[in-house]
């Protein structure tokens, strides 16, 4: 019924011209189900793909061509991999070459190696097995990069290690095709020749590329940037990423390679960040629009008509595809915990699997169903991908510190105790030391405690929110406890402990905001401040410098507000966050909306 019902609108919007129909939906699906997925802990791309089943031809229908889509949508991932190249110099490109073909090169082969004998298991042909085998070795670029970003690891040694491997089976697709072609029936007799051709044009699409990146493309923004016209600086940019992936899919290579190439040696331009900018938006809405097409794209009728068969399919090539990521990062002594993230973010197949079986159906070793099942089997694993990550983050305990170089507090004597050595703790501990005062500091971080040697500070391991560590640390023998700890809510903890414990003696405390310095006020703590209260102050009385009031009146003003400030907060610390707010100087003549929780 709905799907007649768009059909109806979309055959009265096409006589008034063009049918937004369609993008409206898409666009709405989008803005729905990604926030509300991410907001429930599943993630934007599982929102994408369950979208995109709603919405597709398995679901309320009202779309039924989800390849249209997803040949657009495909741009989303040649744009993902540009902003990719943008962030890596050729410098760095070439240092990651041994991970590129050495680590790449050996988890693809043995990962082909396993999933081929899931094929040979069932009694199918080598052929049908390797091509099926090889489609799901290549892993998801679109999904790996997304979950990569969103855990914030792209720019860490770990998601650089999946980036070379990416790059990597990107670059395998050439070779894969034309064994695909060479596999097919007749195809042993394919000359040399044209086999070294193909090469070559691919070869030569990706120096061709790399001469116009070197000598075209930063002259081409230089000449556009004197024209200071933002769009034609927009388009400049659509049209490197489009005309460097069409290049390269000329040459036989992915849209994607193209792009990532125009990225990287447009990655030291001048203009590399206005480039970023100008790409991004697209990147997000395309990438959206793709995982939304593949959502779309699985078949549920072939789904069940073979269901114990791709059931079985994709736990086995799941679980295969897990085992040789595993073994091969571990072969390449990677630690236990990376190896078991890397091989679940890269355990699924990938969107390059279906170009990879439409050219074998093409070329008649597989038929028409074992290529809707194959491609199926891909996009449940794709759909399979966010729930494993979910599972593996709940599951996997959480990291021990590594204690090298790391001593644990135990038997400590000194007049200060000071809890947390971050960049607050760091600054207290200043004019202490510089007063001849003995101080002992504990801190939890231990990557922190091993900076701090370099600058000559002893720290120990400690976590003060227990009580048989504050005694290791001292604390029943110490003048003075000061709290300077980067969590708002073990600051409380603390403060409460050491108060309900050694009542004695004196408690000093960073906190957060307002809400936090009442909440310790109320744990008991001798003196607290702000952490940007007394810089904020200072920035402000230098605002009035430069803004020309004399030295007399810059006085009396910061006087007032510290004045207002310390008598609304002693009506805030006995009737709640909302009082005192007429001591705030505000810049409405409306005073009736409260100010946040939050404020300073």
């Amino acid at each position: 019924m709905a799907a007649e019902t768009v059909s109806h609108a979309a055959e009265a919007a096409s006589h008034g011209g063009f049918n937004l129909i369609p993008v409206v939906v898409l666009l709405g699906a989008a803005v729905i189900a990604a926030p509300l997925f991410k907001r429930l802990g599943l993630g934007s791309v599982l929102g994408y793909l369950a979208a995109g089943l709603a919405i597709g031809p398995f679901g309320i229908g009202l779309f039924s061509d989800p390849q249209a889509i997803l040949h657009v949508a495909e741009l989303g991932v040649v744009m993902f991999l540009f902003i990719i190249g943008l962030e890596m110099q050729p410098s760095r490109l070439w240092s990651m070459r041994g991970e590129i073909f050495g680590l790449g090169l050996v988890q693809v082969g043995i990962c082909i190696g396993l999933l081929t004998c899931v094929g040979l298991a069932l009694g199918y042909p080598v052929a049908q097995s390797f091509v099926a085998g090889t489609g799901f070795v290549l892993t998801s670029t679109a999904i790996v990069m997304q979950m990569l970003e969103e855990r914030r690891a792209m720019g860490l040694p770990r998601g650089r290690r999946i980036v070379a491997i990416l790059l990597f089976e990107d670059l395998a697709i050439v070779p894969l095709l034309a064994l695909v072609a060479f596999l097919a029936p007749g195809g042993e007799n394919a000359t040399l020749a044209g086999r070294l051709t193909a090469v070559a044009i691919g070869l030569a699409s990706i120096l061709g590329l790399i001469l116009a990146g070197r000598y075209l493309l930063d002259p081409l923004f230089r000449i556009l940037g004197k024209a200071k016209t933002r769009e034609v600086m927009t388009a400049a940019a659509l049209f490197v990423v489009l005309g460097a992936a069409l290049a390269m899919q000329l040459g036989g290579l992915s849209m994607a390679m193209g792009a990532f190439l125009a990225g990287v040696l447009l990655s030291e331009s001048s203009f590399r960040h206005q480039l970023e900018a100008d790409v991004e938006p697209f990147r997000g809405i395309l990438l959206g629009l793709f995982f939304l097409g593949v959502g779309m794209s699985l078949d549920l009728t072939v789904i069940a008509a073979n269901w114990r068969l791709i059931l079985l399919a994709v736990i086995a090539y799941m679980v295969l595809k897990t085992i040789g990521i595993y073994v091969v990062a571990r072969l390449f002594r990677v630690g236990n915990r990376e190896a078991i993230e890397r091989a679940v973010l890269m355990a699924q197949g990938g969107e390059f699997a279906f170009v990879l079986y439409a050219a074998a159906a093409s070329v008649g070793i597989i038929d028409g169903e074992a290529n809707a099942t194959l491609t199926a089997t891909i996009i449940v694993s794709m759909a399979l991908t966010p729930l494993m990550i979910i599972l593996h983050d709940r599951l996997m305990p959480k990291p021990a510190p590594s204690m090298e170089g790391v001593e644990a507090a135990e038997n400590l004597s000194a007049s200060v105790l000071l809890i947390g050595f971050g960049r607050f703790g760091q600054i207290v501990s200043q004019p202490l030391l510089a007063n001849g005062c003995s101080i002992s500091i504990i801190e939890t971080d231990t990557d922190a405690i091993r900076d701090a040697q370099d600058f000559g500070f002893k720290v120990y391991y400690g976590d003060g929110a227990r009580l048989d560590i504050l005694h290791a640390a001292g604390a029943h023998n110490a003048r003075l406890i000061v709290i300077a700890v980067n969590d708002r809510e073990a600051s409380l903890k603390v403060a409460e402990l050491v108060k309900t414990e050694f009542p004695l003696v004196p408690v000093l405390a960073r906190s957060f905001d307002r809400e936090h310095a009442i909440e310790l006020i109320h744990a008991g703590v001798d003196y607290q401040i702000r952490e940007t209260f007394e810089s904020a102050l200072a920035l402000g009385q230098k605002a009035l410098e430069l803004m020309d009031v004399d030295e007399d009146e810059r006085g009396r003003v910061m006087e007032d507000v510290r004045r207002r400030d310390s008598e609304r907060f002693a009506l805030e610390t006995a009737d709640g966050i909302y009082a005192g707010r007429d001591l705030i100087h505000g810049n409405t003549p409306c005073r009736d909306v409260p100010a946040g929780p939050g404020a300073a």
